[in-house]
């Protein structure tokens, strides 16, 4: 199969499947969410982004019907039967079904919903488009919640003005991107923002840490301007689908280029763990 949905018990194609009007994600995006990229029949980095789910409903008092060792053994089976290389695996729990109003009842039991499809992965050596946009987000951006206009918005902003991805800021501090960490290089020193209420506590961005620990790459978790992303060495965003990739062009101006060195050990670092975890020779062809 090219692509496979799951909700509630029942498998099917995502265009066959069928999901209960009274579900509470319709009328509140009430729920959260994972993804994480697969091949081989296996969720890369899955215990990491099992915790993070079971975290965020946990911060929104959402029950998941399923334990962690039940669901991870279940996106493995539905992942078994997607084709391709690599596959991108989603995943997110609803409060559940119920009339629409905003209180709920506390022993609701959840929706569970998979969908998974065959998708390669970003080339991380192709350079990446940027541009700047002030963060309007609410302050949970630290949960990976379904409400995610806002990240469409900018998403959107983005693609016409012909760059990849946002990255956004508040009041001139960068946060992260519309759907990615940002961090930044320079004089050797990899610099990313704490993790906070104001951003998703990145597992790409973890691993990138975890990477310049082995290589012995200093690390400092604090905020940078606007100011200093503009003048990095090198601007690195990270997400599951994209560990390291690497920008070229903020806001229409070259930037980067000036320590390729650094970001190519984290780069190999990064990947040839996701080709240990996952068994597979190769990613791209080259």
């Amino acid at each position: 199969m090219k692509a496979i949905a799951y909700y509630d018990g029942t498998v099917g194609s995502p265009d066959e499947l069928m999901v209960p009007f009274n579900d509470r994600s319709h009328f509140f995006g009430d729920g959260v969410y994972d993804a994480s990229t697969g091949a081989n029949g296996k969720v890369f980095l899955l215990e990491d982004h099992l915790d993070r789910f079971y975290s965020s409903a946990a911060a929104f008092d959402i029950r998941i019907p399923l334990s962690k060792d039940e669901l991870g053994k279940l996106l493995e089976e539905l992942l078994s039967q997607v084709e391709g290389r690599t596959q991108f695996v989603y995943w997110q729990v609803s409060r559940g079904v119920g009339q629409r109003e905003h209180v709920y009842d506390p022993n609701m039991t959840g929706k569970l919903w998979v969908y998974i499809r065959a998708e390669e992965m970003l080339d991380p050596m192709v350079p990446l488009k940027l541009i700047t946009l002030e963060d309007h987000r609410f302050e949970y951006g630290n949960i990976k919640t379904l409400n995610l206009l806002p990240s469409v918005r900018y998403s959107q902003i983005a693609r016409m003005a012909g760059a990849d991805e946002a990255v956004l800021h508040r009041n001139g501090v960068v946060t992260e991107c519309a759907h990615s960490n940002v961090s930044i290089l320079k004089d050797g020193v990899f610099y990313t923002h704490p993790n906070d209420e104001h951003i998703l506590r990145g597992i790409a961005k973890t691993h990138l840490i975890q990477a310049c620990w082995r290589e012995s790459i200093p690390v400092i978790e604090r905020t940078f301007t606007l100011e200093q992303l503009e003048n990095a060495d090198e601007i690195i965003v990270s997400s599951s689908g994209e560990f390291c990739s690497f920008a070229n062009e903020l806001d229409g101006k070259p930037v980067g280029g000036r320590d390729p060195h650094t970001l190519g050990k984290l780069r190999r670092a990064v990947y040839q763990e996701f080709l240990d975890y996952t068994g597979i020779d190769a990613l791209f062809d080259r």
